[in-house]
């Protein structure tokens, strides 16, 4: 039996649990930063192998943007914050202003980009730091790269960083309500991809043995 066939749905709560408690310290660093107030809540989370998460984004050839950082420390991986265009045109205009942005339409604007890399930045550290502190092993991000490409390009290139292979990934269902005067909620994606070895290290200390 593999440990994902050992998982249950009392072992997803509490990711889930994690992932509430990390965007809630995402919330707050967002709000700081646009001024106002910034909800988030995590609908679901579970775990999908790699066709899964494919479909997920609507196929390879979807296009996407995509926060991508490495995770280092007790049980390194790979994470992506993953947007459809219409997401992240949408939290871009939400957070700058700029009403005539679109991912969809190069040239992109610097500071629009920027402004995209650093909420990816915010949410992933957030939810890392809270997964680090519940698991009590270190998750410590690398710099974040900001990607908009096909889905099957960006996916791949992070599966093969450091030339780790994940089969399966932890899916973070994320929904940002920006409390301002367009009220249009932002739903995206976070794909937690542990190495190999450290899934293991990760159920671990959720409770759920490798048999």
């Amino acid at each position: 039996m593999s440990i994902f066939d050992s998982l249950t749905e009392g072992q997803l709560d509490v990711l889930k649990e994690v992932g509430n408690i990390g965007s809630g310290n995402a919330a707050t660093s967002l709000s700081m930063l646009l001024g106002h107030k910034i909800d988030m809540k995590i609908p679901a989370v579970r775990v999908v192998d790699y066709n899964e998460m494919m479909d997920l984004v609507g196929g390879p050839e979807t296009l996407i943007a995509a926060v991508f950082l490495r995770i280092e420390g007790d049980t390194p991986g790979n994470m992506f914050f993953v947007l459809s265009p219409e997401e992240a045109s949408n939290f871009v205009k939400q957070m700058t202003g700029q009403a005539n942005f679109s991912v969809s339409e190069p040239p992109h604007d610097e500071m629009a980009l920027s402004a995209l890399q650093e909420a990816g930045n915010i949410l992933a550290g957030s939810y890392l730091s809270a997964l680090s502190d519940f698991i009590e092993l270190s998750l410590q991000p690398s710099v974040p790269i900001l990607t908009i490409d096909m889905a099957g390009a960006i996916l791949a290139e992070g599966l093969m960083e450091l030339s780790q292979v994940s089969d399966y990934a932890i899916i973070i269902e994320t929904i940002i309500d920006n409390h301002s005067e367009n009220k249009q909620q932002i739903k995206g994606h976070f794909f937690l991809l542990p190495d190999p070895d450290s899934f293991s290290k990760i159920f671990n200390k959720l409770g759920v043995s490798d048999q």
